[in-house]
């Protein structure tokens, strides 16, 4: 009896296991189905999911994409199998998948135009006025009464706060919000401060200040930052352009700057810092020609810089625009990096993508590189801070940018897809 009793328990415990195992197989085959698919018209796009799962797509709107040759509103498809996609038009196609026949899920595919775009790897300086005013530091005061306040803390503020309003008036500059205070006369002060993507309004209380008898909050505030970096891509039709590859962050809180105006102006470099493993390098560069403004920025995402170019770009490398490589045209193996180490010269570096990390949301990690060209290694060790925005450029597409370096070998880095910088530049995107 115990012994029929043991075995029904292993062989309970032996369908749990492969219950969970089957779970978690659906699980994962569900999450790689992506949201959302870029394609370029007029191109094969070969897909590779290499998964033992049969898909049903279907929709109601496709007359333009062809998959494995054909164009139909219903797809019965096995995933272990590449599948080729096409489309000779751009456009929006929805589709609807069915994983196993059971699990829904819906898929838009975005086949853009044929983009075509002038490789950067100019060094350029950037400057960004904020959004609001950053606070920077909350300092203690001592109040009349010979103790010690922190307003700020206080009230539940942190660095990196962004105020955007003073008692219900916009503010933008660190001058403004001082002359606000200056009036105060010890009323509480209302502040509208953004905070992880989240507004919120807070009450602070002012101290008066045992030194000189005034009202103050005890709040550090930017309103501007600058910096340097490299230039992507610009599209001469619309003259959008990218660059940097990562968002410009504040150098005391590292939140995203959000930005109400900025501009790129020329740089130039000064001396090469050279990255070691534990200690990342940097170009050291300086601004000139800071009144002949080169392009107005307006966006600065976790992808980069973005904006419009009022001055053309030179590049001598390239006296014509290249394609665009999307996340399926990249290859492990030998690329090209542009980017610029002696004054304002770009030049060409040898590099390897090591992996191509498919992706299903933005990330600035799509690609693993590493730098193989001698000189480039000499000069930097690898990748260097400023180096960030260099377009990557494999079988004469532009695939990609730098985007950071592995802290423990300068050698290697990340990147990002190409087609990720494009939405957020907004370039020939369909709509």
């Amino acid at each position: 009896m115990r012994e029929k009793l043991n075995q029904r328990k292993i062989s309970l415990f032996f369908i749990f296991c492969i219950l969970i195992v089957f779970t978690v197989y659906i699980a994962l085959s569900y999450m790689l189905v992506p949201n959302e698919l870029y394609l370029l018209s007029g191109k094969n796009s070969i897909l590779k999911y290499d998964l033992p799962v049969r898909v049903n797509i279907s929709s109601e709107n496709n007359e333009i994409l062809q998959v494995n040759g054909n164009i139909s509103s219903n797809y019965d498809i096995s995933l272990r199998e590449p599948l080729t996609v096409k489309s000779e038009e751009s456009g929006i196609v929805d589709l609807k998948l069915k994983i196993f026949g059971i699990l829904p899920a819906s898929v838009q595919v975005k086949i853009l135009p044929d983009i075509k775009l002038y490789p950067g790897g100019q060094l350029v300086g950037v400057k960004l006025e904020t959004e609001g005013v950053i606070i920077v530091g909350l300092q203690e005061l001592e109040a009349v009464d010979e103790k010690l306040y922190n307003p700020g803390k206080d009230s539940q503020l942190m660095l990196g706060d962004i105020i955007y309003k003073v008692n219900n008036v916009e503010v933008n500059t660190a001058e403004e919000v001082t002359a606000m205070i200056n009036e105060l006369t010890g009323e509480s002060v209302k502040l509208h401060i953004h905070r992880n993507s989240k507004n919120e309004v807070v009450k602070i209380e002012p101290v008066k200040c045992k030194s000189d008898n005034t009202y103050r909050l005890g709040l550090w505030v930017r309103d501007n930052t600058a910096g340097i970096g490299t230039m992507t891509f610009y599209e001469d039709q619309s003259n959008k352009f990218g660059a940097l590859g990562h968002p410009i962050t504040d150098i005391t809180t590292n939140i995203t700057v959000p930005v109400k105006d900025g501009s790129i102006v020329s740089s130039k470099v000064l001396s090469i810092l050279p990255g070691k493993s534990g200690t990342p390098g940097e170009i050291r560069g300086v601004f000139y020609n800071e009144k002949e403004v080169l392009g107005q920025l307006n966006k600065n995402t976790e992808n980069g810089v973005f904006g419009r170019l009022t001055e053309r770009l030179d590049n001598k490398l390239y006296d014509a625009p290249l394609d665009i490589g999307l996340q399926s045209d990249i290859e492990v193996g030998e690329a090209k990096i542009l980017t610029t180490l002696e004054d304002d010269t770009v030049e060409m570096f040898d590099i390897y993508i090591e992996k191509v990390n498919m992706q299903l949301k933005k990330s600035g990690k799509g690609l693993v590189i590493r730098v193989t060209d001698e000189k480039l290694l000499n000069q930097t060790g690898g990748i260097i801070q400023g180096m960030s925005g260099s377009p990557i450029i494999q079988n004469g597409k532009i695939v990609g940018a730098v985007t950071h370096v592995f802290v423990n070998d300068p050698t290697k880095g990340y990147g990002v897809f190409i087609e990720w910088m494009l939405e957020e530049a907004g370039i020939a995107f369909v709509e």
